[in-house]
């Protein structure tokens, strides 16, 4: 039997309410406010101060947690568990933080802030909104559209994509196919996901869904470039706009309207970025290579994160691309996601959108799921840039990419491409002249003589150390 003390050693608060009777509409308002927040734990039946409430009986208690989840929109998930103490029984129910918005059947939504129920206000309410689940959303029927408005020659380059991926994967008929990853309901009409991975002109229906790209120019006196010269424009991508500003006022080079399923977007958007983007050729032995402004991952990682993680149900707002000399914009409608906030970005993941997040995987353009962020700093970094800068809004997310390149902090490309054993290697290499399997053993004791081996085939094979000798005699000099 449990010490009635134990169970109310908490005071009120974010995470613990007491409601010592059994008021189905007291229990919703703090269900949905739990939900809404970090979830809790409501004690029924005890007061704070450890008072006796309502005798509680089973059969009532399940019947007024039934008519308090019929008050929530929608109803959330609870656990809950009846102990036994000296003054009788107390119920401990259970709910858990939501990735959906609550709100109770009078149209109010609450938070729990500190010990209190509270409403939100117009910009909490925001907030939240921006930062939970779609939802079923993505599976929701497109008015007025049909099964002729998907693009069957999209729909094949993704079955070939999806296939070079999967190998073994199962075969299914095309429309089956769609079926089942949600791109057509039953009867074959697109749905929401389908027509922004499908459609022949999913912004007929969805015209939210474009990307806008601007060119800014700060400059007292912004150029103007011959439309002559520039060979017509991509498909998908509307004719571009050139201002002339005058003095000291601030005006835009490159105006374009990208429009198309997501996989053109993205395919269209890093095309006329990196057009735009100012670029130099360095010759590497006999090849030539051209380094970029930013590194073309990052900006890539940015503009597919815009595109498939955007909260597709605000109407009013595309994602914007915002190129200046000094930085590189891009904007997201919607807020972070669930519990993704700008401190956790790096090692939590959540997808507001997993259908789409899965179709621009499968179809090659997210290489590993949840990895991308880590990359993006780390090539910004190694090319010498200062790390991307993010920032949340109750109804956008921005990464910037600031074009301050210091040229004492890149770090050379082989380093980025080893592991710590490989680079004490390197150091030794270039401190005494050559390395041997002997050196290299001393040098990392806890690894195994055969990984030690391959990390040197390894460096050959990348062209940085040359083999020299064999056998016992073999060593290893720079290349």
């Amino acid at each position: 039997m449990s010490d009635l003390r134990s169970l109310v050693q908490r005071e009120p608060g974010p995470r613990h309410a007491f409601l010592p009777r059994l008021n189905p509409d007291s229990l919703a308002e703090t269900l949905v406010a739990f939900a809404n927040g970090e979830g809790g734990t409501v004690i029924l039946g005890v007061d704070s101060n450890g008072g006796q409430g309502d005798q509680l009986v089973g059969d009532e208690v399940e019947g007024a947690l039934r008519a308090a989840l019929a008050l929530c929109r929608p109803p959330m998930r609870t656990e809950w568990q009846e102990e036994e103490t000296q003054n009788g029984p107390v119920v401990m129910l259970r709910v858990d933080r939501s990735s959906e918005l609550h709100i109770l059947s009078d149209g109010r939504a609450l938070v729990r802030r500190g010990s209190e129920n509270r409403p939100l206000s117009p910009t909490e309410l925001e907030t939240l909104v921006g930062s939970r689940s779609m939802g079923e959303f993505e599976t929701d029927v497109v008015p007025g559209s049909a099964r002729e408005d998907l693009d069957e020659d999209v729909i094949d380059e993704y079955l070939e994509r999806r296939q070079q991926r999967n190998p073994r994967g199962t075969l299914l008929p095309k429309n089956r196919l769609l079926q089942q990853i949600g791109a057509t309901d039953s009867e074959g009409t697109p749905t929401v996901s389908g027509m922004l991975l499908f459609g022949k002109e999913p912004q007929l229906f969805l015209p939210h869904s474009r990307a806008v790209f601007v060119k800014f120019d700060d400059s007292p006196a912004a150029f103007r470039k011959d439309e002559r010269t520039r060979q017509g424009t991509s498909a998908g991508v509307e004719a571009s706009h050139y201002l002339e500003s005058e003095a000291g006022t601030f005006g835009y080079g490159r105006r374009e309207e990208i429009t198309g399923p997501l996989a053109r977007i993205v395919e269209r958007g890093w095309r006329v970025i990196w057009e735009e983007m100012g670029k130099k050729a360095v010759v590497k032995g006999l090849q030539r290579e051209d380094q970029t402004e930013y590194p073309p991952f990052a900006v890539r990682e940015a503009l597919v994160n815009a595109v498939c993680h955007r909260d597709y149900r605000l109407r009013g707002s595309s994602v914007e691309i915002h190129m200046r000399p000094d930085s590189l914009e891009i904007i997201s409608p919607g807020g972070l996601p669930a519990y993704i906030t700008i401190e956790n970005i790096v090692e939590e993941h959540y997808s507001r959108n997993p259908r789409l997040v899965n179709g621009l995987y499968q179809w090659g353009y997210i290489e590993e799921l949840g990895l991308g962020v880590d990359r993006m700093i780390e090539d910004m970094v190694a090319a010498g840039h200062p790390p991307p800068l993010f920032d949340a809004k109750s109804h956008r997310f921005s990464v910037t990419l600031q074009n301050r390149k210091d040229l004492e902090k890149i770090i050379p490309e082989w380093e980025q491409h080893m592991n710590e054993r490989q680079l004490k290697a390197m150091q030794f290499v270039q401190a005494n002249g050559s390395i041997s399997n002997r050196d290299y053993r001393q040098l990392c004791t806890h690894v195994g003589a055969e990984t030690l081996r391959l990390d040197l085939v390894d460096l050959v094979n990348k062209k940085l150390l040359l083999k020299i000798g064999d056998k016992r005699g073999t060593r290893y000099i720079l290349r």
